[in-house]
């Protein structure tokens, strides 16, 4: 078995036994890996820090054919703010669900990591939530095998005119489409360019965005309906999002 060094981040981590965590990490240089990590749940242990969910740092590996072991780490960072607030650690975790199940284990994907590591640095300092993880779903969907038509209309491919959004038709339908889907979402243009930046822009440009409550919804249904008929996926971070959500509106 070889020893080796990778950047990565704990996306999950489950109590073995006693004393040991299973600890699957996504890394820049091999994708998505389970490893064991021996004695990591010890309070005095030199892998507990290292092994707590969302930690982002440096891992020495021993691999072999089966589940690898963890030698050692190096925290770059805890994420400290995050684990310290109910509402962000509920955004970074459905974040990090999202990433374990639309990943297949040993897949490098260097892309992924940046927009992984992005993603909680900026939740970290406190960028608008909604706007990050919207951005996040957008770009997920290619790993999903999921290609939204978002750059002309999906029928008649026209470039110009004032856009609805079609599960149906995987795409915008422009104005002259529109009764092609009758159950279309009507959308506003601030809606429809956010929809475009969010799935071509790269995060590492994002700069300050203000976005309305009203826009905020609209991207919300949009994207929640369009996962809920084509990811197949169902997340209990998600589900407790929304519940959060829902309690926030009602304050």
């Amino acid at each position: 078995m070889m020893l080796q060094k990778c950047e990565g981040i704990v996306i999950r981590s489950t109590a073995y036994g006693e004393t040991n965590k299973i600890v699957t990490i996504y890394t820049r240089e091999w994708g998505k890996v389970g490893v064991m990590a021996r004695g990591a749940k010890k309070p005095n242990s030199r892998l507990s820090a290292i092994t707590q969910l969302f930690s982002y740092g440096f891992f020495l590996i021993q691999k072999g054919s089966g589940l690898g072991n963890m030698q050692q780490g190096e925290l770059i960072s805890s994420m400290r703010t995050i684990r310290e607030d109910i509402l962000l650690t509920a955004y970074a975790s459905y974040v990090l669900e999202l990433t374990d199940k639309c990943t297949d284990e040993k897949k490098p994907n260097p892309y992924l990591f940046e927009l992984l590591s992005q993603t909680l640095t900026f939740m970290n300092e406190e960028y608008d939530l909604d706007i990050l993880i919207h951005i996040f779903e957008m770009k997920m969907l290619n790993s999903l095998g999921l290609y939204p038509i978002l750059n002309k209309c999906a029928v008649c491919e026209h470039t110009d005119g004032h856009f609805s959004f079609s599960i149906r038709e995987n795409g915008f339908l422009c104005h002259r489409c529109i009764e092609v889907d009758p159950y279309h979402f009507d959308i506003s243009s601030a809606t429809v360019k956010l929809l475009r930046i969010f799935y071509y822009l790269d995060l590492s440009r994002l700069g300050d965005i203000s976005v309305k409550d009203d826009t905020k919804k609209e991207l919300k249904r949009v994207i929640d309906a369009y996962y809920e008929e084509y990811s197949g996926l169902h997340l209990k971070s998600k589900r407790f999002l929304n519940q959060m959500e829902n309690f926030r509106d009602k304050i």
